[in-house]
């Protein structure tokens, strides 16, 4: 379109010839249309030895009972089934239309027809299809006698891709940290198919009895479960208008990776890939580790952090207490902005140029080269200014067509994770293109900006009362000092300061990273508070969120006194209940996410702990499980909620959980707590 052609010249002047070529490289890529391909969802049902044990797909020792094909295009959704009794005369459909059920005398021929079902399509998807669908259906039809010729997938070490196709698990890319923080707003907790289905799809697994194994169900019933998983799987990829798909293909865009890799790996690849790549478009040999830190030598810095290299980013002292009329202000991708604005990259800092040593990084001995731009500079920068610039202006205009906003606003979102991710990619050691001086330097230079705007703030007669990393705590700032300082910031640094947030006001207690504030409108926000982590009890989680309930009504200092008094007498409730162990034990329960298989545990955190419980009892777990456990009084300590009776819960424990999770906003406050015993916590007013 003219208007982005005219926005990227703007850029391109603005910035530099080498710079504009990049520009238009992002451009021709991005701007091209994502075709919607073509695609089926696979699920397959087993026989299984045990309720809730899930077959060994190396042993494939028991047989496929069905496989479901859910399909993206009307009318072609099927489901395979095994016949093993008489069957059943029923029908069903999937989005009004209606679904082909055809049934198999022999597992052979049920297999032999999934293999030439999925060459059909382009695209496969399943949800863990490479430890387990596409796995087990693999060794099962070699256990049939299948020659490998005939099998039409592939194994790996831990992928299964196909001869005729491309397998996407979208159980691996939704696992992605990146992927689940900054395109999908952390909306879903866990990566299971039923959790992700809810979040994103509004749709669940189909609920069975937990006492029938899934070789009891009837013909239809088992049809319906193993259809509604195939379907789950389809609709992450179809719902708002394609956007995991989109996604998908515009993550393999940027990073020059083929797409179902794309899917396995972390974003730390995708940006080693868009690097790698960048080397061999330019050929430059690609720098081993060691060669670049024998180069461009270590970090000046000590960090404070244990086990980190260099000085981190800036975090203030905040000024305890409750604070009104707050304005937050923050600099729009910091780092990214920063390695694009400096220059910053491996073969810029610490170049062999005499004339640019005086080019200093501030607090450091490091220099950046003023001769030639550097790789990292110019591809993060060129993002950077293609979603501040283009893409997110974009989506919200209001004049374009839905259509268009939505291209937009995918566009945003999928360079917003190659963004946030960059610096955190780049300042580990575990990037093969590690450069020490490079890493500090970023950060070095952000706490300078930090400390410049402070400075800047106080010139003007604004009290800054928090800051961190990337933003600043305004106390009752004038407009028109939030635009000086906006335009200070511009006008010195090209960096972009704008406001984040307006607070009615906010609680600050004496811990970094750690506060209460509350929206113009009466909302909470929280953050780094105990009470609101997805793994605190439901029990503490409500009487937080009921504290905050009465925090957000406040609209003056003088309301405080009243709300304190409530604040009392609902906590003395609370404590009551857990004393005479009247809250239920789904409420006292900690949820807590197996990050890895509990055979790959050094240690026994109190989830692995219950997972082992569990395991002892038959019941599988797998790595991305919920694993929801009590405190008791055993000498365990800990119980999963199945095995767990009311009689065994630690009250001491829970009344410590509450004080430590309510002190936090009460301290600020000026309600104390009794520290000498817990038990009277109802009398620590």
């Amino acid at each position: 379109p003219r208007e982005v052609r005219q926005i990227i010249d703007k850029l391109g002047k603005k910035r530099g010839g080498e710079y504009q070529e990049y520009l238009y490289q992002w451009i021709r890529q991005l701007m091209q249309p994502t075709p919607d391909i073509k695609r089926v969802a696979v699920d397959i049902e087993v026989v299984t030895e045990k309720i809730n044990r899930v077959p060994d797909p190396r042993e494939a020792s028991q047989p496929v009972i069905a496989i479901a094909f859910c399909s993206s295009k009307k009318g072609e959704s099927k489901i395979f089934l095994l016949e093993r009794r008489e069957r059943e005369d029923f029908k069903l459909y999937f989005d009004d239309e209606e679904v082909e059920v055809k049934y198999y005398r022999s597992e052979s021929d049920l297999l032999r027809e999934a293999f030439e079902e999925m060459k059909r399509y382009p695209l496969v998807l399943t949800f863990n299809g490479d430890s387990f669908d596409l796995n087990y259906l693999y060794h099962r039809a070699l256990k049939l006698g299948f020659s490998k010729d005939e099998i039409n997938i592939r194994l790996g070490e831990d992928t299964a891709d196909l001869k005729d196709g491309i397998h996407i698990d979208l159980y691996r890319f939704l696992f992605n940290k990146s992927v689940q923080t900054y395109a999908y707003g952390n909306s879903y907790k866990e990566v299971t198919l039923d959790a992700v289905g809810r979040t994103i799809v509004g749709l669940g697994k189909k609920e069975i009895d937990e006492e029938t194994s899934i070789g009891e169900l009837s013909d239809q019933k088992l049809a319906e479960y193993c259809f509604r998983d195939a379907e789950i799987t389809c609709k992450l990829s179809t719902v708002h208008n394609n956007l995991l798909l989109k996604l998908l293909l515009l993550f393999t865009r940027i990073s020059r990776m083929p797409i179902e890799q794309v899917a396995r790996h972390s974003v730390s690849a995708w940006i080693r890939s868009l690097f790698y790549y960048e080397h061999r478009r330019r050929n430059y040999l690609i720098p081993r580790p060691e060669d670049i830190t024998r180069v461009k030598g270590g970090t000046y810095t000590k960090g404070v952090i244990k086990g980190k290299k260099y000085m981190g980013a800036m975090v203030l002292e905040p000024v305890p207490g409750i604070h009104f009329n707050v304005i937050v202000m923050d600099f729009a991708s910091l780092y990214p902005s920063v390695i694009m604005q400096f220059n910053l990259s491996y073969e810029t800092v610490r170049c062999p140029h005499e004339e640019c040593k005086e080019n200093k990084v501030p607090g450091t001995p490091h220099w950046i080269c003023r001769k030639r731009k550097g790789m990292a500079s110019m591809l993060i920068g060129s993002l950077r200014d293609l979603r501040v610039n283009l893409y997110r202006p974009l989506s919200k205009r209001k004049d374009l067509s839905d259509e268009e906003r939505i291209f937009y606003n995918v566009n945003q979102r999928a360079i917003k994770v190659f963004l946030n991710a960059s610096y955190g990619v780049m300042g580990s050691e575990a990037f093969t293109l590690y450069c020490p001086p490079m890493a500090e330097s970023v950060t070095m230079i952000g706490r300078r900006l930090l400390t410049e705007v402070i400075e800047r703030a106080s010139e003007l007669g604004v009290k800054v009362i928090y800051g961190d990393t990337d933003s600043v705590f305004l106390k009752n700032p004038s407009e028109e000092q939030i635009k000086e300082l906006s335009s200070w910031v511009s006008n010195k640094y090209g960096i972009d300061l704008t406001v984040d947030k307006e607070y009615r006001y906010v609680v600050l207690s004496e811990r970094k990273k750690n506060y209460l504030g509350v929206f113009r409108d009466g909302t909470p926000d929280v953050k780094g508070l105990v009470g609101k982590k997805s793994s605190t009890p439901l029990f503490v989680k409500k009487a937080f969120f009921e504290l905050l309930k009465i925090l957000s009504e406040v609209k003056s200092e003088e309301e405080f006194e009243h709300a304190k008094e409530e604040i009392r007498n609902y906590i003395r409730e609370v404590v009551e209940k857990i004393k005479k162990k009247e809250i239920k034990i789904e409420e006292l329960a900690f949820n807590v996410m197996m990050s890895k298989k509990i055979e790959d545990y050094t240690t026994l955190p109190q989830h692995v702990k219950a997972a082992k419980m569990l395991q002892q009892i038959g019941r599988e777990v797998k790595e991305g499980e919920i694993i929801s456990y009590v405190k008791t009084v055993d000498g365990n300590g800990v119980k999963p909620i199945e095995l767990a009776r009311p009689e065994e819960i630690d009250a001491d424990k829970y009344l410590t959980i509450l004080k430590t999770t309510f002190q936090q906003v009460l301290e600020p406050l000026g309600i104390e707590i009794e520290e000498k015993r817990i038990r009277r916590l109802v009398d620590f007013m």
